[in-house]
């Protein structure tokens, strides 16, 4: 068979019999009945950026994530097929993180380790990728998270600079040297840092999310109260203890003390909140500083197995992944809409309904996003035209929404939060005694992330 492959006589009569034994052996009935479950999740405290983690580089944030969720399971480093991170604005000289984590953290030189980046739900994306390599059998355990750093961002200069720079080793004489940037202008030696607008529409997401609650009825005094609600739910849950069996702390970079808490949570009153002005469509604008999240430094871990390779580490899963949607819409007009889609998708795909969801954790980019997102899904006018359904999705109850606060008051690492989101969802379920949970997230490009977890029984 080989020989007649090389030589491109092949028939299709005789592939069948390959394709087949192909197809057979990426869906055993051993690998389809995998069930995949979440064991436990870790993360650094989140930070604003510029404050207490602001020396250190991604991976260092990553590593201590990793090696904090290993310490909190007991797994050994031997127990872990696969790690994989999210992660957004790179660092050059560490692109691949979660491999340079990994190592750092310890685990064997022989785990694989790759990074994804899907802007905000990168660690969705992680998660999902071993979801996937674990119920088709490829790998038992695996570590999925993710990181940013948005203290330290990678600066560039202007394209004919950068040109110029590149050739300057090429140069033999000074003369040369300075030849080279003949040509320049002022304006080419401005630093560059990254662009926070949408490359395909120019566009900064705050504006888009200020057209969004115009478009869908979200006032400015509805994103304060939100907002006053996510800081105030933050702290409550920090006072009650609920983050602390997932957070690592870790060494601020600015004092001698470690950083036990996240650092943003900072509750305020409707009044304060009120007296802000526009941050983005200026003077009319309803989105402020407060309503948006906020830059963040931090790390974030999950152990995700197999059901089976669970039970066999003696440790008992927390939530059952399972299953999960992404989706991409218009960048320029629905933005922030992939929530309402993705959960609309995952809903149907599942054949359940936000009645049967008991916890939904929500994204929270800004107050707006999430309130225009819940005002689409129990719109008829607005689920009929863009999902093409015959009614609405329903009513999100807000008590079942982020009770322990969000990205708004303890903060966004862009690649890290998707394994925030999960290790609340779980972590709620069994405190709120509900069965199932929904994750959701917006994110840049128009695109969208649902995940549906299940309370496993024994926990």
């Amino acid at each position: 068979m080989l020989s007649t492959l090389r030589t491109g006589t092949v028939s299709l009569r005789q592939l069948r019999p390959v394709v087949s034994n192909l197809r057979a052996f990426s869906t055993t009935p051993k690998a389809q009945d995998k069930k995949v479950v979440f064991v436990q999740g870790a993360r650094t405290p989140f930070c604003v950026a510029g404050t207490d983690f602001e020396d250190y580089m991604a991976h260092d944030l990553q590593r201590e994530a990793i090696q904090g969720l290993m310490k909190k399971t007991g797994v050994k480093g031997t127990d872990i097929d696969y790690v994989c991170a999210g992660y957004v604005i790179q660092d050059v000289l560490t692109s691949n993180v979660a491999r340079e984590a990994a190592m750092g953290a310890g685990l064997p030189l022989t785990v694989p380790a790759h990074t994804v980046t899907l802007a905000c739900i990168g660690a969705n994306v992680a998660t999902a990728t071993l979801m996937d390599k674990i119920r088709v059998g490829q790998i038992e355990c695996g570590i999925a998270g993710g990181v940013e750093v948005m203290s330290d961002l990678p600066i560039r200069y202007s394209r004919p600079l950068r040109k110029r720079l590149l050739k300057l080793g090429k140069m033999k004489t000074t003369q040369q040297k300075l030849n080279l940037f003949k040509g320049l202008t002022s304006a080419d030696f401005v630093p560059q840092p990254p662009a926070v607008a949408e490359f395909s529409t120019g566009e900064v997401m705050g504006n888009s999310a200020d057209r969004l609650c115009a478009a869908l009825g979200v006032s400015r005094a509805d994103q304060d109260a939100f907002a006053k609600r996510s800081h105030e739910a933050a702290r409550d849950a920090t006072q009650a203890g609920f983050f602390k069996e997932e957070l690592v702390p870790m060494k601020s970079t600015q004092t001698d003390k470690y950083v036990m808490e996240d650092n943003g949570i900072r509750p305020s009153t409707l009044e304060k909140l009120g007296a802000l002005k526009p941050a983005f469509i200026k003077p009319h604008g309803t989105v402020t500083a407060a309503t948006s999240s906020f830059l963040t430094d931090g790390g974030s871990a999950s152990l995700i197995a197999s059901e089976d390779k669970c039970y066999q580490l003696g440790l008992t899963p927390r939530g059952i992944l399972r299953d999960y949607v992404f989706v991409s819409q218009d960048p320029k007009e629905q933005l922030l809409l992939g929530p309402s889609y993705a959960t609309a998708k995952l809903l149907q795909k599942t054949g359940m309904s936000i009645t049967d969801i008991g916890v939904w954790e929500f994204h929270e980019a800004f107050a707006g996003q999430v309130l225009a997102n819940i005002n689409a899904m129990n719109s008829d006018a607005w689920c009929k035209k863009n999902l093409k359904l015959d009614t609405k999705l329903g009513e999100l109850p807000m008590e079942m929404l982020n009770t322990r606060g969000g990205s708004l008051s303890v903060g966004h690492p862009f690649g890290a939060t998707g394994t925030r989101l999960l290790t609340w969802a779980c972590d709620r379920l069994k405190y709120e005694d509900k069965q199932f949970a929904v994750v959701t997230a917006c994110a840049a490009g128009g695109q969208g992330v649902a995940m549906l977890v299940e309370r496993h029984p024994d926990f």
